[in-house]
């Protein structure tokens, strides 16, 4: 018969209910809130701009065709516009495009289209078509001074601008440098006369504008990518730091839980096989031992409630109905083998006197692995030796425990065991610091010697004890 499952039990297995809701009015207002629920709100809708800027992002070559057209509109514009009007009057005077100031236009705007893949080659083909351009008005076709000008030289300061953010700062200092001196230098001696007229020191001007902003940009885009980058390496160390405490969290769990169960399961087999076995011929001795089986079940429970209250919420604490588990009930846990059969000699002179809770507890569970061990592989039949001694001077001071029994050692001289008892108590002396040895003792029997520091080491700006450079070792 299934027994129903209490309602404690019920309580740490379900989910907490969800938060309550208003109810829905009635009538429009149920209709006014659903369309609430379903229409984003409009700041989470972009706004033009931004959409449009996303779209010129996810096609940066049909932005670098827009922005070459345009500035081919904007140089030919500047090339039949006059600064002023020739007769005096106000607004701008025109003069006649040029032929080959169209042609030179177009070469250098379509040169734009492919700055991003190739900024230097398009930065000196606009450099070369700006320059060629005035030449040609200046001595080929020997145009006025007025109708100079220096307008295609605008493609090569978006080249330029192009280079100095897609490089580094030493690169936009020397390639900007020699092309600032390249425009300037070709419009002083083809451009408009004289040669310090605005129109030729504007070339210079807009020329180391562009360099500067663009290495300004450069900069920026470095700054937000190394900001990013930052923050994603810290979202990946946060995420390793919590894997890492949950892995170590599930293994001292899972030593803790091996402890309890093994030790007192053992007890509760050997007092179980003595209740079966005198059940008919000694009522009274079958009595006895099924009351040690209680009483082991009993301690079982109890540690394990404690054990798996580390896994209960905040709002479910459970508090212990027991002392913690350390040297301090040595005796208890001694008593408990010594009803089973086993004969225990403790000799503890380095148990006195208070020790660290997280030595307390290693060594109390050193000890209880130390003599299930012995039960289990010598039988319940074996001598046990538990001794307690405290090692070092006053800045290495540690306690070394001691188990060992006079039974046949479980595998033979070079083989030695790896099970999960041994695991857990090198874990245990690494996590201090100390060290574990287990292996066949010399004159026969199987001995365990483990050395926990007094003052474990700690990783500054770390909460938890950490093993440090020192490592244990478990044979």
């Amino acid at each position: 018969m299934r027994r129903a499952p209490h309602a404690r039990d019920t309580a740490t297995v379900t989910s907490p209910p969800a938060a309550p809701t208003a109810a829905p009015s009635a009538g429009a207002g149920d209709r006014g809130g659903a369309t609430q629920a379903a229409c984003p709100s409009p700041d989470s809708v972009p706004s033009m701009p931004v959409r449009v800027r996303h779209r010129l992002s996810a096609h940066p070559l049909l932005c670098d065709a827009l922005i070459a057209i345009l500035a081919c509109v904007v140089i030919l514009v500047g090339a039949v516009t006059v600064a002023h009007h020739p007769n005096g009057g106000p607004g701008f005077g025109h003069r006649a495009l040029s032929p080959h100031t169209a042609v030179l236009t177009a070469l250098a705007c379509a040169a734009l289209v492919l700055r991003r893949r190739f900024p230097m080659a398009v930065l000196a083909a606009t450099v070369v078509l700006a320059v060629g351009e005035q030449a040609i008005g200046a001595t080929v076709l020997s145009l006025p001074s007025p109708d100079r000008h220096n307008a295609v030289a605008a493609a090569a300061v978006i080249a330029l601008y192009t280079v100095a953010g897609r490089t580094d700062r030493p690169t936009t200092w020397r390639v900007g440098g020699l092309t600032v001196a390249v425009l300037t230098s070709s419009a002083m001696l083809f451009g408009p006369q004289p040669w310090y007229v605005a129109d030729n020191l504007g070339v210079f001007a807009w020329s180391a504008l562009a360099a500067a902003v663009g290495e300004a940009v450069r900069s920026r885009r470095a700054a937000v990518d190394a900001i990013r980058e930052r923050a994603e390496r810290a979202e990946r160390t946060r995420e390793e730091e919590a894997r890492r405490r949950v892995a170590e969290e599930r293994m001292r769990i899972a030593r803790e839980l091996h402890d309890v169960v093994a030790h007192h399961i053992a007890l509760v087999n050997v007092q179980a096989g003595v209740a079966a076995h005198v059940m008919d011929s000694r009522p009274d001795q079958a009595q006895e031992a099924l009351a040690h089986v209680r009483e082991a079940s009993r301690h079982a429970l109890s540690e394990l409630q404690t054990t798996v209250g580390l896994l209960r919420g905040a709002d479910e604490p459970v508090a212990p109905t027991e002392p913690a588990r350390g040297l301090g009930v040595l005796d208890e846990l001694v008593e408990s083998f010594t009803r089973a059969g086993m004969t225990v000699t403790v000799d503890a002179p380095g148990a006195g006197g208070p020790l660290p809770s997280t030595v307390d507890l290693a060594a109390y569970r050193v000890i209880q692995e130390g003599l299930t061990n012995v039960h289990k592989h010598a039988g319940p039949q074996a001598r046990a030796e538990v001794s307690i001694a405290r090692s070092g001077g006053p800045s290495d001071r540690a306690v070394e425990i001691t188990v060992r029994d006079d039974g046949t050692a479980p595998e033979p001289p070079g083989e030695l065991p790896g099970g999960h008892g041994l695991l857990g108590m090198r874990e245990r002396a690494e996590a201090l610091g100390g060290t574990c040895e287990a292996g066949p003792a010399p004159d026969g029997g199987f001995r365990v010697r483990v050395r926990l520091p007094l003052r474990p080491p700690r990783i500054p700006g770390r909460d938890d004890p950490a093993p440090s450079g020192r490592r244990g070792l478990c044979c």
